[in-house]
Formats: C-alpha cells, structure tokens, sequence
C-alpha cells in the first residue's frame, strides 16, 4: 500500500494517517478481507515506537491502546459517556456485548531499534446495515433518556481517536501497562466471565485480565492463571471458547 512504502521515507518526527473514505481491498486479521462502506470511520495511521522503550518491550499492547482510542474518542465526549460502546479482546469494537462496530489490525516491522507500526482501524459510525452503527446507539440512547446528543461524524472520531491515542501511548511510557489498564477494564466485556479452554467440551474458564504483554489471562481451577496467546487461538464470543486455532 501507499501508506506502507511511505511510512519510511518520512522524517522520524512526522506522523502520517490515510483515511478511507471507502475500501474495497483492505486487510483483516488472518488474511481476511476488510469492506469498508461509505458511513463507517476508516483509517491507516503509521507510529514510531522505540525498541527500548516501554511500548516497545509489550508491543502487542498497541492494539489494545488503539481499541481503547476508539471506545474514548466516543465516551470522553461530555454527554456521551454512558454510549454502550465497549472492547472485546484482543482488537474489536463492540456494542455491548451484543454486536461488533468496528476492529484494529495492527502491522509492526521493527527497524534497527524502531518499531515501525501501521495500524488499521474501522469502526461504523454513520450506517445501519449490515449490523448497527455509532449513531443508531446514540438515537437509541436519546430516545432511552431523553436526552438530545447530536450523531457524531466519522472525521471527527477519527481525529479524536488519534488524539486519544497519543495520550495513551504517552502514559503507557511513562507508567507501563498499569496506568492504563484500570481505564481499559471499565470498557472491556469480559470481566468474570467463563469460558472453556481448548474446545466445547474443554475444562472451564474464568477470564482474569490481560498480562503484560496484553495477552488474555484465564484461571483454571486448580492451575493458576495462565496467558492465552491471540495470534494462536480464535476467541469464539458466541460460543465463548478458547480454542487453538
């Protein structure tokens, strides 16, 4: 892409971001596909993170801070915090815990002591179908409680996002995983919730927390607590399974 071979070509200090009006070829996890209509908030945005610096020892952490980015860029506006907005682990958007608005795909090659990191994130602001939108839950909650929020654009969650982001990263910096976990645990879906490890008939599970790499923490009665990897396995929500993929 563009955006790919440019990232290296920019003075260190410059950011750039590609914003997608609409896409028809972009990437998801696992070589899928990733549509974006006209409605929903789709962007590229190319990071520098160093090597020796706290992100770049945790840096699967990222995707983590960008799903939180996009619930903030929502639920910090004065007004919208109670927007049903919330994280699913490891990198999706969610309306509750109900249906999925958006996700982020995160891509890092690291360069002497540098993480380059493109990050991919898309979330539906402005379109009903296939699922439901940003807008469709801010119209839900006005008509819930009587409130009169105005529907939010995709350009400026976009910016607000990004912005967000750059304070997270910051505080993760300056503070490691801790100063932004407790922020990231009040959005996410998971809190005690049981699922079964390695398959349906599989011994069950209770979800504890993220590590410190940002995998997903599962305790198993009388094991302990142990890290379940992403990348090796598909969290089933529905099914709610933990399974080598």
């Amino acid at each position: 892409s563009l955006i790919g071979r440019l990232m290296f070509e920019l003075p260190e200090e410059m950011g750039l971001i590609a914003v997608a009006v609409r896409q028809t070829q972009g990437k998801g996890r696992g070589g899928n596909v990733w549509l974006s209509p006209v409605g929903c908030a789709l962007s590229t945005l190319h990071l520098s993170i160093p090597l020796h610096s706290n992100l770049g020892q945790r840096i699967p952490f990222i995707q983590h801070l960008v799903s939180l980015a996009v619930v903030e860029s929502v639920r910090s506006i004065p007004g919208y915090e109670d927007i049903e907005l919330r994280l699913k682990w490891p990198n999706d958007i969610y309306y509750s815990d109900l249906m999925k608005l958006g996700g982020v795909l995160v891509n890092s090659t690291l360069i002497e002591t540098t993480f380059h990191i493109l990050i991919g994130f898309g979330f539906n602001v402005n379109n009903s179908n296939p699922t439901i939108c940003i807008n469709d839950l801010i119209a839900k909650f006005n008509k819930e409680e009587g409130t009169e929020l105005r529907p939010l654009s995709a350009d400026c969650l976009i910016a607000r996002t990004v912005t967000v982001l750059e304070r997270l990263i910051e505080v993760f910096q300056e503070k490691g995983p801790n100063g932004v976990l407790p922020q990231y645990y009040k959005y996410w879906i998971h809190s005690g919730k049981q699922v079964r490890l390695w398959g349906e008939e599989g011994p069950p599970a209770w979800i504890v927390g993220i590590d410190d790499c940002g995998y997903l923490q599962v305790h198993q009665e009388g094991k302990g607590v142990e890290s379940v990897h992403p990348d090796g396995n598909s969290f089933d929500m529905l099914r709610n399974l933990i399974i080598p993929k």
